[in-house]
């Protein structure tokens, strides 16, 4: 079905300017990768987590998705929520909300028994940039597209990426 897996660009596909990375240059099955900035997670400016120690996980047609480990996370400020996915590269995810939010609307995720490539990021927290503000260094991330996605749109990103209507096939 994947025609594209990170050796061939789509025609469709932008040119990368300098110091940015097109997202059909990843690979597919996807891989975790070190992060090259600092990451920080805010609500209304308010900490949630900060990391200098992040991993991304890097896959055909999505731009980066971050993930966090647990000790970066502020103290009692997530709570675990009902509701799970499954990731054909990852396993089994498990959600988490704000603490203080009653809506529990799930703002991260995590991967408590990840397949065994996945191991290095097992118990770490992705979060939704959609829901909560999320920057690397100073740069504000904007959220992927589709609502289900949790990537990390940045000016040294080059797409397009999955999610916007039509890419469901990518």
């Amino acid at each position: 079905m994947w025609e594209f897996t990170g050796q061939k660009r789509p025609s469709f596909a932008e040119t990368p300017g300098e110091g940015q990375e097109s997202v059909w240059d990843y690979p597919r099955p996807p891989i975790i990768a070190d992060a090259t900035r600092p990451v920080r997670i805010e609500r209304h400016g308010r900490p949630v987590a900060r990391s200098d120690t992040a991993r991304r996980v890097l896959e055909t047609a999505s731009p980066p998705t971050y993930y966090l480990p647990p000790a970066d996370v502020a103290d009692d400020v997530l709570v675990r929520v009902a509701g799970q996915s499954y990731c054909e590269w990852k396993g089994e995810a498990s959600y988490w909300a704000l603490a203080d939010d009653v809506s529990a609307v799930p703002v991260a995720f995590s991967y408590e028994s990840p397949t065994r490539a996945f191991e290095p990021i097992r118990g770490y927290l992705g979060f939704y940039p959609g829901r909560l503000e999320c920057y690397l260094g100073d740069e504000r991330v904007r959220p992927q597209p589709g609502g289900f996605y949790a990537g990390w749109i940045t000016g040294d990103i080059a797409g397009p990426v999955k999610g916007e209507p039509g890419t469901g096939h990518w």
